[in-house]
């Protein structure tokens, strides 16, 4: 007695843990309540009070008592655990000691229990193990009158073909709920990956956001700074002279007067094409076709640059493929009416073979690619492009023009 109280409490100080879900919840109970009926049966069938009833019902709560932590991680626990449960089983196999029915009912615990220590093969081991156990105590029990042999044997295969198929039960029973329980598991961690990663989804939405609202910020800023500013500046300058000529010189005055109007226009037309530049959507419901011609009509007749256009599109384009071309377009003018000083500019903008081609050619001034390609504007024009999948290239000489060409796929992304 001495050594199974010693090997159940150094069970109880290791690191043990029994399931919380409602289903093992029930296990327990339904444990205790098997106990609790073995304890009854030793008490009342018949009662005699007496050291070995006590003994008995000793044995039945700490086998009752070892139900609430179970070994989860080492095997040689699990297994030292199991041994002290045959232990404390084998150790009521006395002429004084459980009744058969009480042994039963211990016998369905440690089965119900190995289910939760045990993978499927430790499982069927210790039924087994119980079976051969129980008719083992079974059969030694001794018949008292010889007639009643062919009765009590009869009994005997009755309870045996009963507690086996009450083990049967049980093991695929708990194996069912173990099952339920696992992918219950499984599927609030997965619920809680995809909870994180749509939180991380939001913070980089949020973060990108952040980031091209400063992008669009800084842009509009140089937009104003070098367009803008630099137009008023120049106003500002003429006007000024022609308040100095006012009085000592009219005709010098009245020229400043016309180049300060000249500057006014311009001035007009850059918070025109501005505001154009922020539209969400620049098509507003028009072709693409329709809508890239009169802009490149608007250019030609504010600029005095001879223009020439070839389009050739498809019926329908989604809005994403519409809007990326025309901001690409508008971006390509206004980059050469400010820096290209060019005289003449091609655009081409043509489908084949499922590939949307533009190309925006100028036979301006020129550049070195290598050493201008962070601009805004350039960017803007690559990212868009890379954006729907396509390629954006750039090609440009001092003094030989420049060239924008931009190819996007159009196999996945047509209506």
């Amino acid at each position: 007695m001495l050594v199974v109280l010693f090997l159940w409490s150094f069970i109880l100080d290791s690191p043990m843990v029994r399931p919380s879900y409602q289903s093992f919840r029930l296990l327990l109970y339904l444990e205790w309540l098997l106990l609790a009926t073995a304890v009854l049966m030793e008490i009342l069938l018949p009662f005699e009070l007496s050291w070995h009833l006590l003994e008995r019902i000793f044995i039945i709560a700490a086998f009752g008592l070892m139900g609430l932590r179970l070994p989860t991680k080492k095997l040689a626990e699990k297994l030292l655990y199991t041994s002290v449960e045959f232990g404390l089983i084998m150790l009521a196999v006395t002429p004084q000691g459980l009744t058969i029915r009480s042994l039963f009912l211990l016998c369905l615990v440690l089965v119900m229990r190995s289910c939760l220590l045990f993978e499927r093969k430790g499982q069927l081991i210790v039924l087994s193990l119980t079976l051969v156990s129980y008719v083992m105590l079974l059969v030694s029990r001794p018949i008292v009158p010889a007639k009643l042999k062919v009765a009590v044997w009869d009994w005997r295969l009755s309870s045996l073909l009963l507690y086996s198929l009450t083990l049967v039960f049980a093991l695929l029973l708990i194996n069912a709920l173990l099952a339920e329980w696992q992918s219950r598991k499984q599927l609030e961690i997965a619920h809680q990956k995809l909870e994180m990663t749509h939180e991380q989804l939001r913070q980089y939405a949020l973060l990108i956001e952040d980031q091209a609202t400063l992008q669009e910020r800084n842009r509009i800023a140089r937009e104003i700074h070098d367009g803008l500013g630099h137009t008023l500046a120049a106003q500002t300058i003429q006007m000024n002279n022609a308040l100095l000529f006012w009085q000592s010189n009219n005709d010098k005055a009245l020229t400043f007067l016309k180049q300060a109007k000249q500057l006014g226009a311009e001035a007009l037309l850059e918070i025109r094409r501005s505001v154009s530049v922020l539209r969400s959507n620049p098509l507003q419901g028009q072709s693409l076709e329709s809508v890239i011609e009169k802009l490149l009509k608007d250019f030609q007749h504010n600029t005095g640059i001879e223009l020439s256009s070839k389009i050739n599109l498809p019926l329908s384009l989604p809005t994403e493929v519409n809007t990326t071309v025309y901001r690409i377009v508008q971006e390509s003018l206004t980059n050469i009416y400010k820096h290209a000083q060019a005289t003449a500019v091609t655009v081409q903008l043509q489908h084949q073979a499922g590939i949307l081609d533009l190309s925006i050619e100028d036979n301006g001034k020129g550049f070195n690619p290598t050493q201008n390609t962070t601009g805004f504007g350039l960017q803007g024009m690559r990212e868009r492009a890379l954006a729907l999948g396509g390629q954006f290239h750039l090609h440009s000489q001092p003094a030989k023009g420049c060239c924008v060409c931009v190819s996007l796929p159009l196999s996945n992304l047509l209506l």
